[in-house]
């Protein structure tokens, strides 16, 4: 039975001689490698590739933009998400300057789906450490360049992919053996030699090693394929970072001030360039400096196995596996200003104020400590991936796919005393300090004092003697994430097209867990000064870490030491363990059951002669929500004194478990036209999802007490915040319009524009509401009827009065036998059957914001003749309808859209016979990050350019020998508050160097 006339679009068909797979539908899998009538293409050289990618471009119903092997190859990208910022409408967030999680058209991560070989992929993101892992988005670090085929972004949406992604959704293909055009082995191997030039004190070079093995055998009815990596990367870093920023109006004083009245305290304030009254004006919390020396691992493999025991069936087992190991060593010096008095501040000249010069001193007290905090991060990132598939061919018009699918991602820690560690230490030496703001590097300002403290002699110099131990933190965070997921795919073909349909089953359950152990050791130096084994510290000078900033002035003498080996120390003198081990404060499980089915329509044919491609269908998706947090339930809270509560717990911890759902119908239409020769235009429209983040989900509550008793109240006083596992996913109706032109065989240029209106965003309310059962003592019937006795008394009621006829009546004593006092020393009320149920204001999240995000897309591509020369460019807009108020009150909770900002890409490539070389320049410009960093104060990424570089050079056919630079004008990271003076991070980060070789036999 031969399968010639089975009908293939002009999508899947293009892009299965690309790549070897059928990027449009999961149904068009390997139809190229698989149908011996068919020329597989194969992908050689910078040209080729570009030719290949605009194929993609060109023949994709809708906005579909792909990296074929040899893009990612020839880039020179650490990891996928490198890769992906090439392409139009993508940015990236960095970390220690490597890529790791993408923005597509505004929208974070977490509103992107990301698949493998069409299947979803979980997230497991531990985002600092000892933070609770939230988020869905996968994390692109993970992954390896060398280990994917090809990577595919689809812009708008279908109705034949998975939902979740209303910025894109990224499919990341792998290689299978049946893709092969020869039989017989096939293989290569390659090494590189990494050179990070902020290193420290790891390896100035560390080993990149990849591998490719395939085997076909001569019928072509089984194969394997094995692809492997390893890449070690010892690197550094060193910034400046500010806590907290504590923003109000002025209203004609300053925290902090000397007391008049007080002569000891100081001299008076000296405000200069003062805010106006009423004005915003910003005072930091403290300066921090840190150093930091960082080591990866990261293990990528795929194995994958193809049969066909006839023409009709073809089977594909394929498991893939990656691993990331993570370490950090961490030192920190800082002043606090929490507790001093300022004595000068000069501000500028922003409409919200932002001091750029600050002295402090306090003369009534001791030198007061300068932190020396040494800092640890021991983490796992892992995850595995196993897929089963069969294609049958029904018939000559019907071919089914059966996909099975599991898949887990997991962070976790790396040490038994937790993924993130903070060893506190301090040596009182500061009498005076400040720091001075007005350059683009803040300089730490120290009057150093360690003579004047208390049984203590100094010696004028920062070291060891001076310094203590303060506090030993111990974070414990984990999130584990696993998909199951079976889907059985069809598609029927037609003289004009095809109908394609499939049902798929989904379930996800993700579980995050957080603990924090704390031990209190000295006092910041203050009693414990010296009390280290010598050699603990190690000293370290700060201004001669940072290269690219003048640091003339500031304070900079530190020290490294080993967390480990302090905290032994520590433990054996304070008498704890040293381990993570305290019960978890977030226990957390999201399940979600997904049941989707979709129906598609793929027609082509002619309109007046134009040729046109259609793509319609509807996706039909229930969701199962299932939220379960494991928590000590409170048993009541008592009444203790006139408004004086507290919450009770019981003593065994339990789940809270809730259930919700919800449904969704996702149309989707794909229309192109070629409206003249080589001139195509688009139209598209979908309704996209997104889902919340684990976080806003979850079933736990907090509860906080009642500030007055509810029967003397206009209402509720009691407080409480909470997830809300019935949020719905954020809904999107996207338009897409484009014009594109191709003028020649690799060349073209295209327009586009998007518009994007969702709804359902994610915003704090507080809501009137019971939590947990829990009753209220101060509106029930004992309350009512000591109310009743009062004013029959004549007696004034009030919080005191109420409290203590409630508990004279119930436990039969004379009201005017006992004191105010009495009555709260020897009673407490506590909460019964006949009490109402209390009324909390939970602040929880709700779905009820709406916005509009479009923008603009432009791109280009051209080889010049036969020159070798080529250039490819493109540029994008987003814009939203809400952004952050920056002169707001902040007392205000603000919603703002977060992520949006303009990006650019300007790429030169030469090939020319053995020679290939490309220069990269990708651009994003300044954008919101978050809208909390603290408190209710934003934060934004300054705009950040980075340049890169690859060239290689064929030796032999077998032999190919590279090198690489990224980042190679050392480009920093910085952010900033309200102004751009207000500091929150500046990270000094450095450029990267790899030589190569690849041997193909």
């Amino acid at each position: 039975m031969t399968h010639n006339k089975l009908y293939k679009s002009k999508i899947a068909t293009s892009l299965s001689l690309i790549l070897g797979t059928g990027l449009m539908f999961p149904v068009q899998a390997q139809e190229a490698s698989e149908n011996d009538n068919i020329e597989v293409i194969q992908v050689s050289g910078i040209r080729s590739s570009v030719q290949e990618s605009m194929g993609i471009k060109r023949d994709s119903a809708g906005v579909v933009d792909a990296i074929s092997a040899e893009d990612i190859g020839k880039f020179p990208d650490t990891n996928l998400a490198e890769s992906l910022q090439r392409i139009t409408g993508i940015s990236i967030s960095r970390n220690n300057g490597e890529g790791s999680q993408i923005t597509a058209r505004g929208f974070g991560p977490d509103f992107n789906m990301v698949t493998l070989n069409g299947r979803t992929m979980p997230g497991a993101a531990l985002p600092n450490g000892g933070s609770v892992g939230n988020s869905r988005a996968f994390n692109f670090s993970d992954l390896a360049s060398e280990s994917v085929r090809a990577v595919e972004v689809y812009k708008t949406g279908r109705a034949s992919i998975a939902t979740g992604g209303i910025g894109a959704s990224v499919n990341i293909r792998t290689a299978r053996p049946f893709d092969a055009s020869e039989t017989g082995i096939m293989a290569s191997v390659g090494a590189k030699a990494l050179h990070d030039t902020t290193n420290r004190v790891g390896d100035d070079v560390t080993p990149e090693l990849s591998g490719f093995i395939n085997y076909l055998d001569d019928d072509r009815k089984f194969g394997v394929t094995f692809t492997g990596s390893y890449q070690q990367r010892d690197s550094a870093a060193q910034g400046a970072f500010v806590n907290e920023w504590r923003v109000n109006p002025f209203d004609g004083t300053v925290p902090q001030s000397p007391d008049p009245a007080n002569p000891d305290s100081g001299d008076p304030i000296v405000l200069n360039n003062a805010p106006a009254m009423g004005q915003l004006f910003g005072i930091p919390s403290d300066l921090r400096y840190y150093m930091a020396d960082r080591e990866r691992e990261r293990t990528n493999a795929q194995l994958t196995f193809q049969y066909a025991p006839s023409d009709d069936l073809v089977a594909t087992l394929d498991y893939t596996y990656s691993k990331q190991d993570l370490y950090e060593a961490r030192a920190e010096q800082s002043i606090w200003m929490d507790d001093r008095y300022f004595t000068n501040l000069t501000f500028d000249d922003n409409t919200v104020k932002t001091p750029v010069l600050i002295t402090q001193e306090r003369r009534d007290l001791l030198p007061r400590d300068l932190g020396l905090a040494l800092q640890e991060l021991n983490q796992v990132n892992e995850n595995k991936s196993v897929g089963f598939n069969v294609k049958y061919f029904a018939t000559d018009d019907l071919t089914l796919h059966f996909d099975l699918h599991n898949s887990t991602a997991e962070g976790r820690p790396d040490s038994p005393y937790g993924t993130w560690t903070n060893l506190g230490l301090g040596a009182n030496v500061v009498r005076g300090q400040g720091v001075d703001f007005s350059g683009d590097f803040p300089i730490m300002i120290v009057d150093f004092d360690d003579v004047s403290r208390t049984n203590l002699n100094g010696n004028g110099v920062l070291d060891q003697d001076d310094v203590g131990t303060s506090i030993l933190d111990m974070n414990f965070a984990s999130q584990e994430t696993e998909i199951t997921q079976a889907r059985i795919d069809g598609s029927y073909a037609m003289d004009t097209g095809s109908i394609n349909f499939g049902i798929e089953s989904r379930a996800m359950e993700s579980t995050s867990l957080q603990s924090l152990t704390r031990h209190t050791m000295g006092n910041w130096g203050i009693e414990n000064p010296g009390e280290l084994p010598a050699g603990s510290l190690t000293p370290l000078d700060l201004a001669s870490e940072f290269s690219d900033f003048n640091t003339t002035g500031m304070f900079s003498q530190g020290f490294t030491g080993s967390v480990a080996e302090i905290g032994a120390f520590a433990a054996d003198e304070y008498g704890f363990d040293l381990l993570a081990n305290n019960p978890f404060a977030t226990n957390r499980t999201i399940e979600e059951d997904i049941t989707s089915v979709y129906f598609e329509l793929d027609l082509s044919g002619e309109l007046n002669g134009m040729e046109y491609n259609l793509l319609t269908g509807i996706r039909y998706e229930n969701t199962d929500v299932t939220s379960i947090a494991n928590i000590s339930l409170p048993s009541g809270i008592a009444w203790e004194g006139n408004n004086d509560f507290n919450v009770r717990f019981g003593s065994d911890m339990e789940d809270v478990e809730v259930d919700s759902s919800y449904d969704h119908f996702l149309p989707a239409l794909d229309f192109d036209i070629e409206v003249m020769e080589n001139v195509i235009a688009r139209f598209s429209y979908s309704k996209t999802i997104a889902r919340p983040t684990y976080n806003n989900l979850s079933a736990a509550s907090t509860v906080g007490t009642p500030s007055s008793p509810t029967l003397l109240s206009d209402g509720p006083t009691a407080t409480a915040s909470s997830g809300n596992p019935a949020l719905i996913p954020l809904e999107s109706d996207n338009v897409d319009l484009s014009l594109e032109y191709y003028f020649d065989e690799t060349s073209y240029v295209s327009v586009g524009f998007y518009d994007k209106r969702v709804k359902n965003f994610i915003g704090n309310e507080q809501v009137e509401e019971n939590i947990f059962g829990l009753t209220d003592a101060t509106a029930g019937p004992r309350a009512q009827a000591a109310m009743d006795e009062l004013e029959a008394r004549g007696i004034p009621i009030s919080d005191t009065s109420l409290f203590n006829m409630v508990a004279a009546m119930e436990n039969g004593v004379d009201y005017d036998s006992m004191t105010d006092e009495q009555f709260e020393a020897e009673y407490d009320i506590i909460p019964n059957g006949d009490d109402p149920l209390m009324t909390f204001i939970n602040s929880k999240p709700v779905n009820n914001k709406n916005a509009n995000i479009y923008g603009f897309e432009l791109a280009a591509q051209h080889f010049f003749g036969d020159t070798g020369f080529g250039i490819q460019a493109n540029y994008t807009t987003v814009t939203g309808d809400i952004g952050f108020d920056n002169n707001a009150n902040p007392s205000i909770t603000q919603f703002a859209l977060v992520g949006l900002s303009d990006t650019a890409n300007l790429i030169f490539m030469y090939e020319m016979d053995a020679l290939q070389a490309r220069i990269a320049y990708n651009w994003r410009d300044k954008f919101l990050d978050t809208t909390s960093q603290y408190v209710n104060e934003p934060g934004y990424t300054e705009a950040y350019s980075q340049i890169d570089f690859s060239m290689s050079y064929e030796v032999s056919e077998a032999l190919t020998v590279s090198f690489e630079g990224i980042n190679i004008t050392d480009e920093n990271i910085r952010r900033h508050g309200r102004t751009s003076a207000m500091l929150w991070q500046l990270d000094e980060l450095g450029a990267r160097y790899a030589l190569g070789a690849r041997y193909t036999f």
